[in-house]
């Protein structure tokens, strides 16, 4: 018996941790379901309204802002693509203007 208690131990805790950790879908699935509850949707309306919902792609990634390097990389791509640089100039140009401050 007391062998036992170690191995269910830890798989307890296994499944205690894993049920803390929400996933994006499970938090989508939260956000949408309250929006259909606020709208006090039943039925068929209630079943597409969260079918659209969950099928939107989430607001939060397109309204992130660029970080300053991705700033850069952004910029020094653009100008390297002007120029029309292929192969080892483009290399060559990207390392330098990223290198730039």
């Amino acid at each position: 018996m007391k062998m036992l208690r170690a191995p269910l131990l830890m798989v307890g805790l296994l499944l205690c941790s894993q049920g803390f950790a929400a996933t994006a879908q499970q938090n989508k699935m939260t956000t949408c379901n309250a929006d259909a509850t606020a709208k006090s949707l039943k039925g068929d309306e209630r079943k597409a309204f969260m079918s659209t919902c969950l099928k939107a792609a989430p607001a939060a990634d397109a309204a992130k802002p660029l970080t300053p390097q991705q700033e850069k990389m952004k910029t020094c791509n653009a100008t390297a693509t002007t120029q029309a640089l292929t192969g080892d100039a483009r290399k060559t140009f990207m390392s330098d203007c990223l290198k730039k401050k």
